[in-house]
């Protein structure tokens, strides 16, 4: 998504927006705290629930992380199960199972994605709780949940926010005057802040998204034929694969991008010359049956962990066994 400049530059519009942001600011702490206290039924939750989110609109990087910490999981004994929202599906309450071959039209492009490269029972819908139960049924003995953090009727045992390096907080204003969901000090009540970027300040718990070589979008093995390419971004903060591709060596031709979430039409992808168009991972789901398939690939990215990070979150793991509350 394009941000306003002024989410990223305080200035008169966010100052004007101010009243709005405040009012929007009452609103969601007293829902908070509605639940907090009780007042607001949650269902019990039949197994541990981490939550992976944020603060600031937009993309983070918490869909990759939420598979790192998956795999984490897996190797300490755990069966894990993931539950999301299904954004730009049509799972509606849900729940609704996703598998590796779901319709990201029904499912969404990122539980089918976590769906194809986690390999464990994946549930979307409005009704997280409900999702969450559902896993628990599918033999989950613990449930991450991609995204959530402001789903305050789900309980869970632990919160981890993702943060952008480059971004961080923007203005540090609620929305609409900047692009938070609920204020800085929320970062305090969180169990793990991890800031997605390699250059950050001595201490940080943080990651770095690091790209492998292309893979074609339809499956097939046939080799990437490198050349300057049409870099194609439907995500939340394009600029970021744009780097990751200029990491990975890749000469881009043109840049396109596109609403988070694009559902991709055959004219979106129809450049009039023949190079290859290198897309995300999240945005290839959604084009395994676009026409001429062949010119199109994406670029696979893996969670890197700074020693803060992975300690952090192994401290994490040690705490579920006996976990039974939440933050």
């Amino acid at each position: 998504m394009t941000l306003p400049r002024f989410w990223l530059e305080d200035g008169p519009a966010a100052r004007a927006l101010a009243p709005l942001a405040a009012l929007y600011g009452g609103i969601t702490a007293l829902r908070r705290g509605l639940y907090r206290r009780g007042w607001l039924a949650r269902p019990a939750s039949p197994v541990p629930v981490v939550v992976v989110g944020n603060l600031f609109v937009g993309g983070t990087g918490k869909t990759p992380l939420v598979a790192w910490l998956v795999a984490r999981l897996q190797e300490r004994g755990w069966q894990p199960g993931i539950v999301a929202r299904g954004y730009g599906g049509r799972a509606g309450k849900g729940p609704v199972a996703v598998s590796a071959d779901s319709d990201p039209a029904q499912a969404g492009d990122e539980p089918v994605l976590l769906a194809r490269r986690c390999r464990v029972p994946v549930f979307v819908g409005s009704d997280r709780p409900a999702a969450v139960t559902a896993a628990g049924q599918a033999g989950c003995d613990v449930v991450v949940s991609d995204d959530g953090l402001q789903h305050y009727r789900m309980r869970r045992v632990a919160e981890v926010v993702v943060l952008d390096a480059d971004r961080r907080l923007g203005n540090r204003r609620l929305l609409p005057a900047g692009p938070l969901r609920e204020p800085p000090d929320r970062l305090a009540t969180v169990d793990m802040i991890a800031v997605n970027g390699a250059a950050v300040p001595e201490g940080d718990c943080f990651f770095h998204l690091r790209p492998s070589a292309p893979m074609a979008v339809d499956g097939s093995n046939r080799p990437w034929p490198g050349g300057a390419v049409h870099a194609v971004a439907g995500i939340g903060h394009p600029e970021r694969f744009f780097a990751t591709l200029e990491e990975a060596q890749i000469s881009v031709a043109q840049r396109h991008v596109f609403p988070d979430h694009h559902a991709f039409a055959p004219e979106d992808l129809a450049f009039a010359d023949e190079r290859p168009v290198v897309m995300t991972e999240k945005d290839a789901v959604k084009c395994r049956t676009q026409p001429r398939a062949e010119r199109l690939w994406y670029l696979p990215v893996e969670v890197v962990p700074g020693p803060q990070l992975a300690a952090a979150t192994e401290a994490l793991i040690d705490r579920l066994e006996a976990s039974e509350g939440e933050p």
